[in-house]
């Protein structure tokens, strides 16, 4: 394997490679989400490391986060382009999964 190719999978593990990261992009792929829905969703996760985990996601490009400035004030989280880009390969992890998991 060429260089370049370890490279661009290690810019991808860098992104995505922290706990609890390919689980909420798989719940955005379902459509938009308030973060109260994410975080049932994932009830292991605590709050704090939902909400960096999604400012990462943000901040990468792959969510986009919309507040809403009205009472109460709520936010909501959707997949952008890039993260809908992710679709397949969740996927094929999540069939992975299907097929390898004993007693899962």
């Amino acid at each position: 394997m060429a260089r370049a190719d370890i490279c661009f999978v290690e810019v991808a593990l860098e992104t995505l490679g922290g706990k609890w990261t390919i689980l909420l992009v798989h719940e955005l792929m379902d459509g938009t989400r308030r973060f109260g829905e994410l975080r049932r969703a994932i009830p292991e996760a605590s709050a704090k490391m939902l909400t960096m985990r999604l400012r990462e996601l943000e901040t990468a490009g792959i969510v986009e986060r919309h507040a809403f400035a009205e009472m109460p004030p709520h936010v909501e989280y959707r997949l952008t382009a890039k993260g809908e880009a992710l679709r397949s390969a969740i996927e094929e992890l999540r069939q992975w999964g299907v097929r390898f998991c004993q007693g899962c």
